[in-house]
């Protein structure tokens, strides 16, 4: 396994486990502005030894405040530790850029990511109601001090 920065070349791939993950993906040109246009975002993918992406994770770094945008393990390769692989590394990598605290959304019914985010620190901080627009459900807002 090999974490590295996200490029041009991965974003099919990453759409890919996007829309296995997710009931509203982002689209390919979401994640094309991220890396091209917006100076704030961080994205890692994680590399499989035969060079395929497993998994992806964003944040945004603004000022001292970090919020990760999503993160996704690609469903063959899910409950094997790698997304506290890149739950890791995309926190150090905050850290080092100054960010002092990390936020970050997660549905309510979604208690896999939730206990992820726990085992890394993350506390509740109150719920964002009708959040997901796929279906209102509402999200739970979670935070950790880096």
């Amino acid at each position: 396994m090999f974490i590295r920065f996200m490029e041009k070349k991965d974003i099919d791939d990453v759409v890919k486990i996007d829309q296995q993950s997710f009931s509203v993906p982002w689209s390919r040109q979401s994640f094309v502005n991220e890396i091209d246009q917006n100076l704030y975002a961080t994205y890692i993918v994680l590399e499989d030894d035969d060079g395929s992406i497993i998994g992806y994770c964003g944040v945004w770094n603004v000022l001292d405040e970090a919020h990760i945008t999503n993160i996704a393990i690609a469903p063959g390769n899910r409950g094997k530790g790698y997304g506290e692989l890149l739950l890791k590394k995309i926190m150090e990598l905050s850290k080092e850029a100054g960010a002092k605290s990390m936020t970050l959304e997660v549905r309510l019914s979604n208690e896999v990511a939730q206990s992820l985010y726990r085992k890394f620190g993350f506390e509740d901080g109150g719920v964002r109601k009708n959040y997901y627009s796929d279906n209102g459900e509402d999200a739970l807002v979670m935070w950790v001090t880096l």
